[in-house]
């Protein structure tokens, strides 16, 4: 546990927050700022800081509990559907640095967009796809 993290905080008992599920690897609760009402965050109760960093049985083990809440949400809220979504790393939105997976509710009329595309320059997803596909932890799998 990190004691200034705000997640081992809430897994401690120290920190109040509304949980729907809990076993013994796993905490998930309502977000304090939902995208919609429902939005929940699943976490492991040991820290690892982003998805890098956590091990990929855990991060599997995440997926499968929000694959879970997903379920609960459209049964329980009434959702049409969710979106399931990992920051990692401030530049990608990340604000709390332990691993977590937002569960978001979705609804018909909410508002709601995804982020724009974007287009590729004339040959280069060639070399996008060179840069990636050549990195060590693609090769090392």
């Amino acid at each position: 546990m990190a004691s200034d993290c705000v997640f081992c905080r809430i897994i401690e008992g120290t920190l109040p927050s509304s949980q729907v599920y809990e076993d013994d690897d796993t905490l998930v609760f309502l977000d304090i700022a939902p995208v919609n009402k429902g939005h929940c965050l699943v976490i492991p109760k040991e820290h690892y800081e982003d998805a890098q960093d956590t091990p990929p049985e855990t991060l599997a083990n995440l997926v499968k509990v929000a694959q879970k809440v997903g379920d609960a949400l459209v049964k329980g809220v009434h959702a049409e559907g969710f979106n399931i979504g990992i920051n990692t790393k401030k530049a990608a939105g990340q604000v709390v640095f332990h691993i977590h997976i937002h569960v978001i509710p979705r609804f018909s009329h909410d508002g709601l967009k995804l982020w724009p595309g974007k287009k590729y320059e004339e040959g280069e997803t060639e070399t996008i796809k060179d840069a990636i596909t050549s990195c060590d932890s693609l090769l090392n799998t």
